[in-house]
């Protein structure tokens, strides 16, 4: 009888990924809280950020856009990194 096996270690490239992990629907929501319906569709000129903006419907339009989903990404990216720096001035 075999002894079950341990879960895969995570590979190095993944656990320096600060998106693994996360959903496509928890990095719209925390832009939204941070820059805010207007603010996000002034910095990714869309329609679903734009006009009548949700959730849902951003997250329908990205699921099928990847360039728009690439975006996305990258501005959770640079938003992680400003609140990174400017919390290192703070303290």
């Amino acid at each position: 009888m075999q002894a079950p096996s341990s879960p895969p270690s995570q590979s190095p490239v993944q656990a320096r990924n600060p998106l693994h992990g996360l959903t496509l629907e928890a990095i719209v929501t925390a832009l939204v809280a941070h820059y805010g319906w207007t603010g996000l569709g002034e910095r990714i000129p869309v329609r679903c950020f734009t006009s009548d903006p949700s959730i849902t419907s951003s997250l329908k339009f990205l699921r099928k856009t990847p360039w728009a989903r690439e975006k996305v990404e990258g501005l959770y990216l640079f938003m992680l990194r400003e609140t990174r720096r400017t919390g290192a001035k703070k303290a």
